[in-house]
């Protein structure tokens, strides 16, 4: 009991301390919420991953790469491909006539070697070739390389077993989840940072060398974590806070401050501050900090939504209060102003009388001793 009056006393003081309802809600017309873009989502306990976000590139594979050459010399007779053509093994892509004696001349096919895209072609009709030019040079991009560029000072994470989110900006938001493969053996153009390889399946061939990679590299991994989108997150370290919808006004959001953990580069851990379920702004948030009050007032939406009136702080008018204002109580009731403070402590003493009762009666009950 002593230890229940405890956590009542407490309970009571943070209720006391709690700001007035109007200073933490924006009420916003449909038409504000709109322009404002506000969209959310729920705060949910799921797996939270540290990671550290680095930029990389697409390159090909070493063993993709092929070449087309002509083993006699001759004159290139007819050009069966060009740069930026796909073919396929075994594909005729030039004639060659020989130099050899004849009549006519004998000619001669040049296959591809591999699946592949043509990158580079110097197969003109007409131009003399030379067994030792290369004539065509074709990538199979059915697997590509994500070479990510990770900072020296991080080199520890990379480890066997280490996986990336891989998203190419220039294809979508669509991510690749794959395994470090090994470090680049290529010399790197900044000495600061190292490259590490990660395999991509490609067998669209949408990805190409050179395109921009966004690789968010995975450090740990925890199991149900509280966290919300990182973008939900707002203020600096010392005042972190978020917006949730009301529980009760539509068109309602209330600032929450909350305590963040640790913050990838997604999401952010919440410890304290939010519930499960609690829907929290995303997109928007950022605007709503700066929106005030919002654009309707917060003692008209709760009139509207209960049918009675309220004092602009957001509590209940008491009887007393309308009366001076020369209004009416609405829905007949007696409505006693307050507050969350006096909803509290009303429902605390009726545990309170409910316990006395019980400890009572289990008095009662208990068989007397007898000497």
């Amino acid at each position: 009991m002593k230890y229940f009056l405890s956590i009542l006393f407490i309970a009571s003081a943070f209720a006391a301390e709690a700001p007035p309802r109007n200073e933490n809600t924006i009420v916003l017309d449909p038409n504000a919420i709109r322009n404002l873009g506000i969209e959310t989502v729920a705060a949910e306990e799921s797996s939270f991953e540290r990671t550290l976000p680095v930029l990389g590139e697409i390159e090909h594979t070493c063993e993709s790469h092929s070449v087309l050459s002509s083993r006699i010399p001759g004159k290139i007779m007819e050009v069966l491909a060009h740069k930026g053509d796909f073919v396929k093994k075994g594909d005729v892509l030039l004639r060659i006539e020989s130099r050899q004696p004849g009549d006519p001349p004998p000619v001669i096919d040049l296959k591809a070697l591999a699946d592949g895209l043509v990158i580079t072609s110097d197969g003109h009709l007409g131009a003399p070739v030379e067994p030792d030019k290369e004539l065509m040079e074709i990538l199979d991009l059915k697997t590509v390389w994500a070479v990510a560029r990770v900072p020296q000072h991080q080199a520890a994470i990379l480890k066997e077993g280490l996986t990336a989110r891989i998203r190419i900006p220039s294809l979508g938001t669509e991510e690749t989840v794959s395994t470090f493969l090994r470090l680049n053996v290529e010399e790197e153009t900044n000495p600061t940072t190292l490259g590490a390889i990660f395999e991509l399946p490609n067998p669209a061939s949408t990805l190409r060398p050179g395109m921009r990679a966004e690789v968010s590299l995975i450090v740990s991994k925890r199991e149900n974590i509280l966290s919300v989108p990182r973008e939900a997150l707002q203020g600096d370290r010392s005042n972190r806070f978020v917006f949730i919808k009301d529980y009760e006004l539509e068109n309602a959001y209330v600032r929450i401050p909350v305590t963040a953990g640790e913050i990838s580069g997604e999401r952010a851990e919440i410890t304290a501050g939010l519930l499960p379920g609690d829907e929290v702004v995303t997109k928007g948030s950022y605007s709503l900090s700066f929106a005030g009050k919002g654009s309707v007032s917060l003692k008209e939406a709760l009139d509207a939504a209960h049918g009675h009136p309220h004092n602009e702080d957001g509590t209940e008018m008491s009887k007393e209060q309308i009366a001076a204002t020369g209004g009416e109580q609405g829905d007949g009731h007696a409505h006693h102003g307050g507050g969350p403070l006096v909803v509290f402590l009303s429902i605390a003493c009726g545990v309170l009388f409910l316990l006395l009762i019980a400890s009572v009666f289990m008095r009662k009950n208990q068989p007397s001793t007898q000497s």
